[in-house]
Parts: C-alpha cells; structure tokens; sequence
C-alpha cells in the first residue's frame, strides 16, 4: 500500500477518519476468519468444513491459534521475543495479567491462563509451533463476549494482543532505564559534591600549615 500524503483532507477530522480506516486495513483483512469463527459462537454452531485448530498468521512466521466449539473459542497465543530482557519483561507481565483477571472487578473478562508448556490444544500443532520463550497465553471467549458490539472490539483485541504486550515491555523496559539514569545522575552528583567539599578541606588544612609555619619562621629570625 502506498499513500500520497500530499492529498490528504485538509480538514482535521477527515484526515483522522481516513487514517483510522487505513489502520483497520490490518483488522479486515487478518481479522476475516477469525470474526467467521467468533460469529458462529453467537449461533453457538460449528461451520462442518471447518478445522478442529485453526492456525493465523499474525506476524511473519508467526501465529495463533483457535480452536471452535459450539459453546466457546479457545485462543492460544505462542508468546516468543528475541531479547533475553523482552522474554523476562513479557513472562512477568503476562503473569501478572493471569492474577489481574481473577480480581472481582473483572468476572465478564475472558478467563485467562498462561504455561510455559504448550497447552492441551495445540495438540497436532506444527512442531515450530510449540516453541515459545515467553509461554502460551490462552484464552476462553464465549457468546457473552461477542454480542453486538461486542464483536467487533473481542476481534480488535485478539488481533493485536502481541502487540499490546509488546508495547507494554518497551514501556517498562524503558521506564527502568530512565530510572536507572536518573539513579546514576544522583549518585555522580552525590560523588561530585563530596569531592568538591574534599577539595576544600584540604585546601583548609594546607592554608592553616602555611600560615604556622610562616609564624614560626618569624619568630625564629627575630631571636637570631
């Protein structure tokens, strides 16, 4: 796809309209299959041509997976990153998210589980497919969660929850390293100040030698 930014809508709302539908281009055509399985669950019904697993590819060699019954969908989310930072970030955080999801203030969420093993679903999965470093996310969506309106944002989250968390780690991991400097800030300051008060009473101590010693050497040449 290729834009001419020179012909954009000069009005401000027009522009953001347009580039809204663009950024949906994603959610139309990677979200096509999976909205097909989620509306089947409103109807609580199982297209008969389709897959007991259902494989999409949501990143380049990578994907997620579902797995349709009449009562409920299980989402299964093979979580990888390449920096040994981002997989210990990412464990934390979707740990963390498991133990959210059981607070009281959250029972309509989807229930949420995470492994570091390959869950019972992925059995009969590509072998390249259980390979993760930051576990498997999954998750159990049921009719309540896709009716009406409902529909659309359930697609909408599931499409990008990669990206969600991943956007979550480089937040963290950024915060920490503004922290980190921030703490290497205070400590060379705290450095420099106990230098520059080292500094001073030497130059104290030094000043009042010089000034014994002068008196003495006039004491001295006065008995000669």
């Amino acid at each position: 796809m290729k834009l001419n930014l020179s012909k954009l809508p000069s009005d401000e709302e027009q522009r953001q309209a347009l580039l809204v539908k663009i950024a949906s281009v994603r959610e139309v055509v990677l979200g096509a299959p999976l909205r097909f399985v989620l509306k089947n669950l409103t109807t609580k019904t199982v297209a008969p041509e389709m897959d007991q697993l259902i494989a999409l590819v949501h990143r380049p060699k990578e994907s997620f997976f579902l797995v349709p019954q009449a009562e409920k969908v299980t989402v299964v989310y093979p979580m990888r990153f390449q920096d040994s930072t981002d997989i210990v970030l990412a464990t934390s955080f979707l740990q963390e998210l498991v133990e959210a999801r059981r607070s009281a203030g959250l029972n309509n969420a989807p229930s949420c589980m995470w492994s570091s093993s390959p869950p019972l679903e992925l059995k009969g999965a590509p072998a390249q497919a259980l390979t993760a470093n930051a576990g498997f996310v999954t998750f159990v969506i049921s009719p309540r969660h896709v009716e009406g309106k409902k529909l659309d944002r359930t697609v909408w989250s599931l499409l990008t929850f990669h990206a969600y968390v991943s956007y979550h780690v480089k937040c963290s991991e950024g915060f920490m390293h503004t922290r980190m400097r921030r703490r290497v800030e205070s400590l060379i300051q705290a450095l420099d100040r106990a230098k520059s008060e080292s500094e001073k009473s030497k130059k104290l101590v030094s000043g009042n030698s010089l000034k014994r010693l002068s008196l003495n050497d006039a004491r001295s040449n006065s008995n000669s």
